[in-house]
């Protein structure tokens, strides 16, 4: 019987469904309606994801904020919850699922739709299925902030509070984020199946993902026309780029477990992280990670280890260890070649040269050494490139010596070319404005008193993050206070 059956009010958010991950059938969801958010008020809205999606231009009403918080169903859709397992910090966590995330459906755009902090679930392990004002604001943000680099995320649509109070270190007021994303498919979906022995389940979740995104893998000469291995090397090679992405730009997820990553490669999960302050390679931005397993410098040999997770739960459908194995080492190859791509456009570079490996080592050291702003130093060395002036950049470090032999090898390997076109393309890469902890605690705090105005100016801001935005400078690119330091982010949300 359809879930909406019993209803005479239903909200028709101007979008065509269709069906996409249910189609799997009842093994990998469990079809349930949100449980209504009490009071619920506008919060932030991305704009641009509601384009995105092809919401009419009038989509932030009464009717939606309604259908978003649980409180409407929304005509066309059957809402549902998916089950998965995983490793977390490294150790075998048996099942866990959507625990308090409930997708209200796939739009025939593609667009699946998901309300993360919608009430309890059958994976809910004993929580209470509610996300919380500070987390959410924090996810919205940082989602939208990701595209803005150009970075593959999910996405945020908006993010809906209330007065009602849920329970974590203290009590804190309820939220849903509405997040967006061709795929919310984690490793750990394939993981759950591997590990309980489904090898049916298994391979009905594989061909679906190969067929809907990875459909070259079905014609490919890779492995012997093996369509599994190809689907694993191209999963590690997406996942190369993506790390290759987050250490360029220094953003640390903080909770890398299996089942926060994403099977197309996407940033998924927006918990503990953060983007680095002053450069410090052994970062670790998540409070409940005692071990330092997920530190900054970790993050790429936690995501190989994780592909291998992987591997191993398709390996059934492989069927060849070695193959398997095999089909992991583009990984080894392409994140470094992403990442040495990457910083050579920070540093203007568009093309390679030997010594180009040195100067980008050289360069980090000299951060690492003098704890110095990771975000700022980029953008001072653009405008330096641009107008000619160093001292601004020169001014961070207190290794001068180190800092002009660094420079004199930068300028060097700048001989040839123009100087115009290595700024454009420092400034294209090494943007002026990135989700700083202290910006958006101040924007939370400011939320929790009802004035969303500081969260709708820093969206701005991250959504265009490499242009100047004039008069912006002290508040929101300069250097954190001194406060920033004691932020503690935990897994809790």
């Amino acid at each position: 019987m359809s879930l909406l059956a019993e209803d005479t009010e239903v909200a028709d958010l101007g979008l065509r469904w269709k069906p996409g991950f249910s189609t799997l059938g009842p093994a990998f969801l469990t079809e349930l309606r949100p449980t209504p958010l009490p009071d619920p008020y506008w919060v932030c809205r991305s704009e641009a994801v509601a384009r995105e999606l092809g919401l009419p231009a009038d989509w932030h009403s009464d009717s939606t904020l309604r259908a978003l918080t649980g409180s409407l169903p929304v005509a066309g859709t059957r809402p549902f919850a998916t089950v998965y397992s995983g490793h977390q910090f490294g150790v075998w966590a048996g099942q866990l699922g959507d625990g308090r995330a409930i997708m209200i459906g796939e739009t025939e755009g593609g667009l699946e739709v998901q309300l993360k902090g919608a009430g309890r679930t059958p994976y809910s392990r004993g929580g209470d299925g509610r996300a919380v004002l500070r987390s959410s604001i924090r996810e919205f943000l940082c989602s939208e902030a990701m595209h803005g680099l150009g970075i593959p995320t999910t996405r945020a649509l908006c993010v809906t509070g209330s007065d009602a109070r849920v329970r974590r270190e203290e009590l804190e007021s309820a939220a849903v984020v509405t997040r967006v994303a061709p795929s919310f498919i984690r490793f750990g979906h394939f993981e759950h199946f591997a590990a309980n022995q489904r090898e049916d389940e298994l391979r009905a979740l594989a061909d679906y993902v190969i067929d809907r995104y990875y459909p070259a893998c079905r014609t490919t000469d890779r492995f012997n026309g093996n369509a599994y291995a190809a689907f694993l090397e191209a999963v590690s090679e997406r996942t190369a780029g993506l790390l290759a992405q987050w250490q360029a730009v220094g953003f640390c997820h903080g909770v890398m477990n299996t089942d926060n990553m994403s099977i197309l490669g996407l940033t998924i999960d927006y918990g503990p992280f953060q983007f680095l302050d002053g450069f410090d390679p052994r970062h670790i931005c998540n409070h409940s990670d005692t071990s330092g397993r997920y530190a900054f410098n970790q993050q790429p040999n936690v995501a190989y280890w994780n592909l291998f997770c992987l591997a191993q739960a398709l390996l059934p459908l492989i069927g060849d260890q070695e193959v398997a194995v095999a089909a992991l080492e583009s990984y080894k190859t392409v994140f470094p070649t992403e990442f040495e791509a990457r910083m050579r456009a920070k540093l203007g570079l568009s093309d390679s040269a030997e010594g180009d490996r040195a100067l980008v080592e050289g360069v980090l050291k000299l951060l690492a050494a003098g704890k110095v702003d990771y975000t700022i130093f980029w953008r001072r060395l653009s405008h330096g490139m641009a107008d000619g002036n160093v001292e601004p950049v020169r001014d961070l470090f207190l290794d001068r010596e180190g800092f002009d032999a660094w420079m004199l090898l930068f300028s060097e390997r700048h001989a040839i070319g123009t100087r115009a076109e290595a700024a454009g393309l420092m400034l294209r890469s090494n943007p002026k404005f990135v989700l700083r902890n202290h910006l958006g605690q101040q924007a939370i705090e400011a939320s929790q008193q009802k004035d969303q105005a500081g969260v709708a100016t820093l969206l701005a801001l991250l959504q265009t993050p490499f242009e100047e935005h004039p008069g912006t400078d002290d508040a929101y690119a300069g250097f954190p206070p001194d406060w920033a330091s004691t932020i503690e982010i935990s897994c809790s949300s």
